[in-house]
């Protein structure tokens, strides 16, 4: 079964990607196996980790993640389209790459312009960086 990784991070071009994808899942022939990711940055400095427990950190990062994927599953769920989610954390683009690649993704779809406004004024730093780094196919929406 063909996988595609979706990552979203909640901005309205995220989820004009989402939308995107729903309204063309038709065109592919067979059943798809749809991974809907959202990537939170780490938290890295030494010292914050040493006052706040591992356990403290994952639910931050799982809270946040979560909020971030809410609208995004939202208009998935509406249409009746399954998926799975998940919540990465590191380096943006390195980890929707992982991702790609651990779910044998066969695309990766995501949105030209993220949160991110002075780093991606042209095309979104995110998205250059997956488009530049990916062997997988890269579908990008704006």
């Amino acid at each position: 079964m063909p996988s595609i990784l979706l990552a979203v991070d909640g901005s309205e071009n995220a989820l004009r990607a989402v939308k995107y994808f729903v309204a063309r899942r038709d065109w592919y022939q067979q059943p798809l196996e749809l991974h809907l990711l959202n990537v939170q940055l780490p938290i890295a400095s030494g010292l914050v980790k040493s006052y706040i427990s591992k356990s403290q950190l994952d639910s931050y990062y799982r809270d946040e993640g979560l909020a971030a994927l809410s609208q995004a599953r939202s208009i998935l769920d509406d249409a009746g389209v399954p998926y799975q989610h998940h919540i990465g954390v590191g380096e943006l683009a390195k980890t929707i790459l992982d991702y790609a690649q651990d779910k044998a993704s066969s695309l990766i779809i995501i949105g030209t312009h993220g949160r991110g406004a002075v780093a991606g004024a042209l095309l979104g730093s995110v998205a250059t960086s997956v488009l530049h780094q990916s062997d997988i196919p890269v579908l990008l929406v704006s």
